[in-house]
């Protein structure tokens, strides 16, 4: 396998493509997502063969007391909560004072400090689906719609997942906009620019102030006009967006709601942080060495996944009237296709 391609999990980024070209037909013009080129960032940054570690190496796989795990340093902040979850400080290179650690942890007490500290960990194989679809949360009551007409998309969603699912429904038609924070853009853009435009490329640009009352207020207002938000924030940052979910689908009693989170919009789990590889290693898309030990199929593996997942969600949701939260998780959809994976492989 390529360094940083999906060709591991290939047959089933092929099954949800061509599940979109039906569904977008319906809805807009069809999309071939494979020309889309939004479902592999190969090429835009440096990529490693996986293994123990991510091929960004960002990720890596240890073990603890009782099982493996997947700790993710992506950002800078993450390389600072580290010493508070090791609960000891540690030179340079963390990655052997968090080996030693974990050898005497269990997990379940890896991932809880881990949550409270919003660092982004998780257990192998923690959370299983049968299904890659995502659940559909009834909050409106929904609307008859004329499929004549245009959607208004707003995508509020940041980094791969939910950029890819408004790629998609771009271009299906939509007419879209992507809102970004003035305080907080996202990173995407000044890290992998060309791949920034092609995730965001067909979509408008609107930068606002969200810290204002005058950024929210037009924020509120866009999506109290969409037909889909796409989001990519845990839950408790609307409450201080004035984004309350039942009070917005008061407002917009048809709107669909597509809501990427790491672990699932409720529950205890809505608090945990997550990105692609930590996301791919808690959902069990892995490949299992003869030894026993866990290794990374490819990069960031749960990101086009939930993409693409979402994307379907999204044209569900429409199909029902809206009215619904698309609750479309990382380690969820993974875990979904690792599911559909194994029956591939067994077929």
């Amino acid at each position: 396998m390529s360094a940083g391609g999906v060709s591991a999990i290939a047959p089933i980024v092929a099954a949800l493509a061509a599940e979109l070209g039906e569904l977008t037909e319906r809805f807009g013009r069809r999309v071939d997502v494979a020309a889309l080129r939004v479902a592999d960032r190969t090429g835009f940054l440096t990529l490693h063969a996986p293994g123990p570690w991510s091929p960004n190496r960002a990720c890596r796989l240890f073990r603890a007391a009782d099982g493996w795990m997947a700790v993710n340093l992506a950002r800078e902040e993450d390389h600072d909560l580290a010493p508070a979850w090791l609960g000891s400080d540690f030179g340079e290179d963390p990655w052997a004072a968090i080996a030693a650690h974990a050898r005497r942890h269990s997990r379940a007490a890896l991932v809880a400090g881990a949550t409270l500290l919003g660092l982004p960990a998780g257990a192998v194989g923690e959370v299983r689906r049968d299904s890659i679809w995502a659940p559909l949360i009834r909050y409106g009551a929904g609307v008859s719609r004329d499929r004549a007409g245009v959607l208004k998309l707003v995508d509020l969603s940041a980094l791969w997942a939910g950029p890819l699912c408004g790629a998609v429904l771009a271009a299906m038609g939509a007419a879209s906009v992507k809102i970004e924070s003035k305080h907080r853009p996202d990173p995407t853009r000044t890290s992998m620019p060309e791949f920034f435009r092609r995730l965001n490329g067909g979509k408008a640009d609107l930068r606002l102030d969200l810290a204002s009352a005058l950024g929210q207020a037009r924020l509120r207002d866009a999506i109290l006009a969409a037909d889909i938000l796409i989001t990519s924030a845990r839950p408790r940052a609307f409450a201080a967006l004035g984004l309350d979910p039942a009070d917005v689908f008061a407002g917009n009693p048809g709107l669909v709601w597509v809501a990427v989170t790491g672990y699932g919009w409720t529950g205890e789990a809505s608090a945990r942080v997550a990105f692609g590889d930590d996301a791919a290693a808690a959902g069990g898309l892995v490949h299992w060495t003869p030894g026993g030990a866990p290794r990374f199929l490819g990069d960031a593996l749960a990101d086009p996944v939930t993409g693409l997942a979402a994307a379907e969600g999204a044209l569900r949701g429409l199909g029902e009237g809206g009215g619904v939260l698309v609750d479309v998780s990382l380690a969820g959809s993974a875990a979904g296709a690792a599911t559909a994976l194994r029956l591939y492989r067994a077929a």
